[in-house]
């Protein structure tokens, strides 16, 4: 019996060395035609940073982008380095969603038995229905449902639809989280075993210093006012809460010199957001941004007081990384994946508590230069554990077992 169990365990040993040695021959289409540059939030840094780092950290992998008219100039300045990443685009504008859905229904099938593909990856929620290949599809939330003002009635639908057809056609899903998984499973009925968590991480620009002069510079165009301010970032959806900041912010306002620096697009929350903003008693400390730079982006962390990320939904939470990484403290919600990214280097704060966000904010603008080092020194630590090489060789471990499992 031992022998038998050690010669089941001598097979299985040399299987994955053999599959191993193969995998550096692999080739793994990417369906990028839900990507729209400027307009998908943290699913365009999601598969563009872990495109480069998978491309960069198996070069013996060849790797076929399905790109729309938007996309494919971006990701090719991506790309430009990598001899082994090879483009196929589409000629249709994804901006259009009915387009991009019955493209990625009818064209993107024939274009992927086409490039002979060992597995196909989906990182935007959404997958081929009938594939020739084995599939993999990246599921980063299901906010949808929990947040469905987010969504028009029939975006919503076409929504449900699509992603639970996906998590059932493909051979594997990725969260991003622990809770997104747990969401996943939750509310598509997805298999344990089929669902795998693959962390996000932050651009390590954010945690190099920029030149003084040349941040000055920036922040004299963005930031007009001269003093300190407290950023966030985010687009106005409803489930972001950013009207429950500039709330607080206008019930503090008058025990800080503090300007409010919101950096975002408006989305279904304008309405609501614009009420709250209307409220405020001086309306030249809040200054609203849009269509900043990575660079922009990048300076107007390193230079704030303080970032506030005051969600009620997160797949993940990039945002909270990025100002950890920046140096600046974050103070953040308990709700959803927030947890399992701020870890203990956020400052939480109970969004359905009316003044819990204003003492968080006064307590934090009040620690000494001493407190207020020790922690941004800690969390920037914490937030530097979070790599794109990480993400992307678990991206690869669970593509691999993809186009393993159908060749059993």
């Amino acid at each position: 019996m031992i022998l038998c169990a050690a010669f089941g365990g001598m097979i299985r040993f040399i299987c994955v060395n053999l599959w191993e040695k193969c995998f550096g021959f692999m080739k793994i289409g990417v369906n990028t035609l839900f990507y729209i540059p400027n307009e998908v939030g943290g699913s365009e840094t999601y598969l563009r940073q872990t495109l480069i780092a998978m491309a960069a950290h198996y070069p013996a992998v060849e790797f076929v982008l399905f790109t729309n008219m938007e996309n494919d100039p971006v990701l090719r300045e991506d790309m430009l380095r990598f001899n082994n990443v090879h483009f196929e685009r589409l000629n249709f504008h994804a901006i259009h969603r009915p387009t991009r859905i019955i493209k990625e229904q009818t064209e993107l099938p024939f274009r992927v038995k086409k490039a002979h593909l060992d597995v196909l990856w989906s990182p935007g929620y959404t997958s081929v229905i009938f594939c020739p290949c084995p599939q993999v599809v990246s599921i980063l939330d299901m906010q949808y449902k929990s947040h469905s003002d987010d969504l028009s009635w029939s975006e919503w639908l076409a929504t449900d639809i699509l992603v639970k057809l996906a998590s059932k056609r493909c051979t594997k899903v990725i969260a991003i989280s622990a809770f997104s998984r747990s969401e996943v499973i939750k509310y598509t009925g997805a298999s344990p075993d089929k669902v795998t968590a693959t962390l996000l991480a932050v651009d390590g620009h954010f945690g190099v210093r920029a030149d003084e002069s040349a941040m000055r510079q920036i922040l004299k165009r963005l930031v007009p006012l001269d003093g300190p301010y407290i950023l966030t970032v985010a687009n106005s959806y409803p489930h972001k809460n950013l009207h429950a900041l500039v709330d607080s912010f206008g019930r503090i306002m008058n025990k800080i010199p503090h300007k409010l620096v919101m950096v975002g697009k408006p989305r279904r929350g304008e309405e609501t957001l614009q009420g709250a903003v209307n409220s405020i008693s001086d309306k030249g400390r809040l200054i609203r941004l849009s269509g900043v730079s990575r660079g922009e982006l990048i300076a107007l962390y390193q230079a704030a007081d303080l970032f506030v990320f005051p969600s009620f939904y997160e797949g993940f939470g990039l945002p909270v990384l990025e100002g950890m990484l920046a140096g600046v403290p974050v103070i953040t919600t308990k709700y959803g994946s927030l947890p399992e990214v701020g870890g203990s280097s956020a400052v939480y704060f109970d969004p359905c508590a009316v003044h819990d966000l204003d003492n968080k904010l006064l307590e934090v603008l009040s620690w000494d230069k001493h407190k207020r080092a020790v922690w941004c020194e800690a969390a920037v630590t914490w937030a530097g554990k979070f790599t794109w090489e990480m993400t992307a060789a678990g991206t690869m471990r669970v593509l691999q077992e993809a186009a393993h499992a159908s060749i059993r």
